[in-house]
């Protein structure tokens, strides 16, 4: 009896299927990377939402409301640190694994990571995962211009930038977790607790998230400068930036060999620390709610241990509810600030604020080009960096009403949660905790576009420029 044709054919069916969504899926990540990355992040928060969800992540054995998992699932893929519910005591162990692993995940970025998986099994990295990882560590790669402008991460050292990300994201955080460890020891803390402790503190300064793993956060440790310190150089490193911690591993002390992008990254971040510190220890002083009590070293300290925080990293001491709204606006201000670009941490980054403080600049000395370093800096870069702020600017007040008006809160507090939200830093002033649903589902989208939302708009913008081969008359409106 003749074998039927149905199961061959049915096999050469399925076998094309699966090569047309390869191809299909391959085409999308070299020809928008920014899109796929939205689509995984959308994928990977619906699955941590789902295991948020599950009766075994809860401590009680319950399932968690849709709106807390959700918003869990977001805050942690997106590196946020802000909740709706007691990370400490809402979760069972398998919840927190889950938040570990999540936050891990989230900082290295869904392109970075998928590269790096590719290089690990094939041993090599073609063009298109060269493309797709530089496509993570800098949007502007779809349109990088005459071929001698200098990048900061050429084509050819993707590799070795993947290297370090890997490479220092495994050392940075087992050497925080080394420094913890005794620290966590000496505050009382049982051993084998800590051995869980350290590394979790360890993940959430490097990825710059801020969840704590006990009941009263790092109050306890108020007074222990050293773990606190520890703690800021976490954040600090996962801040500037891999691209910046590539240029320190090859070139640490010839600051004339950095690139630009590492040279603006330092500096400003080094003057908003300081210049942040310096605001709050101004306004806070004499605040019994907060700094009023403590002599001038530990008020001193706290004011740059805050100001460190808002750079994303969302650790908090003292009560952020019981600062002066004064503080409250200095706090938004850094935070929509954030920290350094294909960093863990979140906001418009310094560099976009260098290049248009530079632009203000050039404009006031009546230059033709905008110049830093001996390097001229192109308009797009310019232009997008123009564009991240109005795009953020406009998520932020957008969010920022709407929250306000569902929930009738101080407004002041409001915008800080909405700012912490949006730039990935995770400090509240107590009423994410408050929100009803619909507040904690606009803030959830407005965490998920602070993540993703500038890098996806500098890509499209940079992607959309084309050359021209005409121009319009010139007419002058009237500005300013």
């Amino acid at each position: 009896m003749a074998a039927s044709p149905a199961g061959p054919r049915a096999q050469r069916d399925l076998g094309r299927s699966l090569r047309r969504w390869f191809d299909a899926v391959r085409d999308l990540t070299t020809a928008s990377p920014a899109r796929f990355a939205v689509l995984v992040f959308v994928t990977l928060i619906l699955l941590f939402t789902g295991l948020f969800s599950l009766p075994a992540a809860a401590a009680d054995g319950q399932r968690t409301p849709l709106a807390d998992a959700l918003f869990t699932a977001v805050s942690t893929i997106c590196v946020t640190g802000l909740s709706t519910v007691d990370m400490y005591s809402h979760w069972s162990p398998f919840g927190h694994v889950i938040t570990y692993i999540g936050v891990n995940v989230g900082a290295l970025g869904v392109l970075t990571l998928a590269s790096i998986l590719g290089l690990v099994i094939s041993k090599r990295l073609g063009l298109r995962a060269k493309l797709i990882a530089a496509g993570d560590s800098n949007p502007l790669r779809a349109h990088g211009g005459p071929i001698n402008e200098g990048q900061t991460v050429r084509l050819g050292e993707v590799g070795q930038l993947l290297a370090t990300v890997a490479l220092s994201t495994l050392v940075i955080e087992a050497g925080l977790t080394v420094l913890l460890y005794p620290s966590l020891i000496m505050a009382g803390i049982d051993p084998i607790s800590a051995l869980w402790e350290a590394p979790y503190y360890a993940a959430m300064a490097f990825t710059n998230t801020g969840f704590v793993p006990n009941a009263n956060g790092l109050v306890p440790f108020s007074d222990d400068y050293f773990l606190l310190t520890v703690l800021m150089a976490g954040v600090f490193l996962g801040s500037i930036g891999f691209p910046v911690i590539f240029t320190l591993w090859r070139h640490a002390w010839h600051f004339r060999r950095w690139s630009l992008h590492a040279k603006l990254t330092i500096i400003t971040t080094v003057i908003l620390f300081f210049a942040g510190a310096g605001a709050i220890l101004l306004l806070e002083f004499n605040n019994p709610l907060t700094f009023g009590r403590s002599d001038a070293w530990d008020t001193t300290f706290q004011a740059f241990f805050l100001s460190a925080m808002t750079r994303s990293g969302g650790f908090s001491i003292i009560d952020i509810g019981d600062l002066h709204g004064s503080t409250l606006v200095v706090g938004s201000m850094l935070m929509f600030v954030g920290g350094g670009s294909a960093s863990t941490a979140g906001g418009i980054k310094v560099t976009t604020l260098a290049v248009l403080a530079l632009a203000v600049f050039s404009e006031a000395k009546g230059r033709q080009s905008v110049e830093a370093f001996g390097r001229r800096i192109p308009s797009d870069v310019q232009r997008v960096a123009l564009s991240v702020v109005a795009w953020g600017a406009t998520i932020v007040a957008l969010s920022t009403i709407t929250i306000g008006q569902i929930t009738q809160a101080p407004i002041e507090e409001v915008l800080f949660d909405v700012i912490s939200g949006f730039a990935t830093v995770g400090l509240s002033t107590g009423l994410t905790a408050e929100l009803p649903d619909p507040a904690v589902y606009v803030l959830a989208v407005t965490m998920f576009m602070g993540r993703i939302g500038t890098v996806t708009l500098a890509a499209a913008v940079a992607a959309s420029s084309r050359s021209q081969l005409y121009s319009r008359p010139v007419e002058r409106p009237i500005v300013g």
